[in-house]
C-alpha cells in the first residue's frame, strides 16, 4: 500500500523483530479492521472506506505488543480516549484516518492502562480476536516468503 496518511507515518521507521514497521502493520490490519473489532458504540460510523473507524484501543495496544513503548491517549468529547503509540521518539496513530480532516492535538495527553482499558470484557475480546487474525496473517506472510524462496533457483557465485 502506498501513500500512507496516519499520524506519524512520514517517521514511523521503528522495525519489530522481523524487520516491520508501523507502515508494515498498517497495511496487515487494513485487511483485518472490520464492523467486529470496531468499538461497539461506533459501529454504526464504521465502513469500508473509513476502516480505522473505532479501531483505535485495541490497534495502540497491539502495536505495544509489537514495539514496546507507551499508549497514550487524546481525550475526546464525550470523555472517551483516543489511543495512539510513543515508541521512543516515535509517535505513531495508525487510527488517525478516522477523524477525517480535524487535527487531533498530541502534545498534551494522558498515559493509557491497559488493565483499564481491558477492565471491558468487550474490549478484551475484540483485541483478542485482532490478535490472533494479525498472528493468522504473520503465519500466511512467513509461508508465502517460504514458498517463494524454496521455488527461486539459487545460482551460487563462483
Amino acid at each position: 500500500m502506498s501513500g500512507y496518511h496516519f499520524y506519524g507515518a512520514e517517521s514511523a521507521e521503528i522495525q519489530d523483530s522481523r524487520g516491520l514497521n508501523p507502515k508494515d502493520y498498517y497495511d496487515i490490519l487494513s485487511k483485518i479492521w472490520c464492523a467486529e473489532t470496531c468499538a461497539p458504540r461506533l459501529r454504526d460510523k464504521w465502513s469500508a472506506d473509513n476502516k480505522t473507524m473505532g479501531q483505535c484501543s485495541v490497534t495502540a495496544f497491539l502495536m505495544q505488543d509489537v514495539f514496546g513503548g507507551e499508549v497514550y491517549g487524546i481525550l475526546r468529547p464525550g470523555g472517551n480516549y483516543h489511543c495512539f503509540n510513543v515508541v521512543g521518539n516515535y509517535v505513531f496513530d495508525l487510527t488517525s484516518e478516522q477523524f477525517g480532516d480535524e487535527v487531533l492535538d498530541y502534545s498534551t495527553c494522558t498515559k493509557q492502562s491497559r488493565s483499564i482499558h481491558f477492565a471491558s470484557e468487550e474490549k478484551r475480546k475484540r483485541y483478542e480476536y485482532l490478535k490472533a487474525k494479525v498472528m493468522e496473517a504473520m503465519k500466511a506472510r512467513k509461508s508465502q516468503f517460504s514458498q517463494s524462496m524454496e521455488k527461486s533457483e539459487v545460482h551460487p557465485t563462483k
